[in-house]
């Protein structure tokens, strides 16, 4: 049986097991957490912003970033029908209502259009998602948003390395967040960050990530509020050290390997892969494919056939407004009609192994099987 080949994981070389093991060494007593103050000012360097927040997962991020900006109970947050799910969770987490928006029919990202007829005098965020990579439209997004005087929340946890006209993932909107999962170009493990260029943001994000405690009031335990334990730890930061140090490189073999498959696949009529947009670098975090609703295939059969061959795949993400757990929101009904590039997308679409380890040996068997899916024998 031919060896399965993986949908996603990191690049670790010994620069990340150098950098854990000094941090298990002497991240302790008086030295206690330096990793993780070091991982914070090297990444707001890197992505061209003021303040970064270390923290245990992109969801964190999400949820800190919307009670930073008082978001609560009667609020809406504009988010797009196709991301994972956290996105609209945090927004639940903070009694608030996810308003979905329709996606474009090639970037994948939130359409400007769609999200500004989702303003109502309730909306009181817009949370964009940098989707496999790629980018909205942040010019159009952030005129609509200046106009109606909304913040924007920029999801990059899948944009580490993308830039919009030379601007960095994650530093376009008032606040941006990143995720550092074991699948991520750029991993801790688990993990993410929040970045800011608001004093006002980071100082409430400071406070509400470590039990509600101010500065003044840290060694008394004085708590001030309630907050959340929402820290990164010192070996996980060490590791994110490592791993953004290396950056450049993770770009570059993310490029090589969306080449591969490019190379192979591009010109195929019934497929359709990652969008390259003028002045956009996408960092191509999943190589994903849609294929022609003539072939009859839809996500789910996709997926059966790949793992039927020991190939991993994912699914497109599924709407968000056809998910069960967001069946009671109010936004949910109507949402195929109002939306309808996301749900078809969502039923003919798949990612294929995008593992920074990959080959391209591995990349030649995925699109050879994906042909034997897609011909008519198969499909008889």
């Amino acid at each position: 049986m031919a060896e399965r080949i993986p949908i996603a994981g990191p690049w670790i070389t010994d620069l990340e097991v150098k950098y854990v093991a000094e941090a298990a060494a002497n991240d302790w007593y008086a030295m206690a957490g330096q990793s993780v103050g070091k991982f914070e000012r090297e990444f707001a360097e890197s992505i061209g912003v003021a303040h970064a927040a270390a923290v245990p997962h992109c969801t964190s991020a999400l949820h800190l970033s919307l009670m930073s900006l008082g978001i609560g109970p009667g609020d809406e947050v504009i988010v797009p029908e196709t991301t994972w799910v956290a996105t609209a969770a945090a927004i639940w987490y903070v009694g608030a209502t996810p308003v979905f928006a329709d996606i474009e029919p090639d970037s994948w990202c939130v359409s400007a259009s769609s999200l500004e007829a989702c303003i109502t005098p309730r909306t009181k965020a817009i949370l964009t998602v940098d989707l496999f990579g790629d980018m909205p439209d942040m010019d159009a997004l952030g005129a609509i948003a200046s106009t109606a005087g909304i913040p924007i929340v920029e999801d990059a946890a899948q944009a580490i390395g993308s830039r919009w006209h030379g601007q960095p993932a994650g530093s376009l909107g008032d606040i941006g967040v990143f995720s550092f999962t074991g699948t991520k170009t750029l991993t801790t493990g688990e993990g993410g960050m929040l970045v800011t260029d608001s004093d006002e943001v980071f100082e409430r994000v400071s406070r509400l990530r470590d039990h509600g405690r101010t500065p003044d009031g840290y060694k008394y335990f004085v708590t001030n509020e309630l907050g959340y334990k929402y820290r990164m730890s010192s070996l996980q930061a060490a590791f994110g050290r490592a791993q953004l140090a290396r950056l450049p490189e993770l770009i570059e073999r993310k490029e090589q390997i969306f080449s591969w498959y490019e190379d192979r696949l591009a010109s195929h009529p019934a497929l359709q892969l990652n969008h390259r947009q003028e002045g956009v670098v996408n960092s191509f975090w999943m190589v994903t494919v849609a294929f022609d609703k003539d072939l009859g295939l839809g996500t789910r059969q996709l997926m059966q056939q790949f793992d039927e061959r020991s190939i991993d795949t994912r699914p497109y993400f599924p709407p968000l407004s056809s998910l069960p757990a967001f069946g009671d929101a109010v936004s949910a009904r109507g949402a195929s009609e109002r939306n309808p590039v996301a749900y078809d997308f969502g039923s003919r679409s798949i990612s294929l192994p995008s593992a920074l380890a990959l080959t391209e040996q591995q990349v030649d068997r995925v699109c050879e099987s994906l042909f034997e899916i897609i011909s008519a024998d198969v499909r008889r």
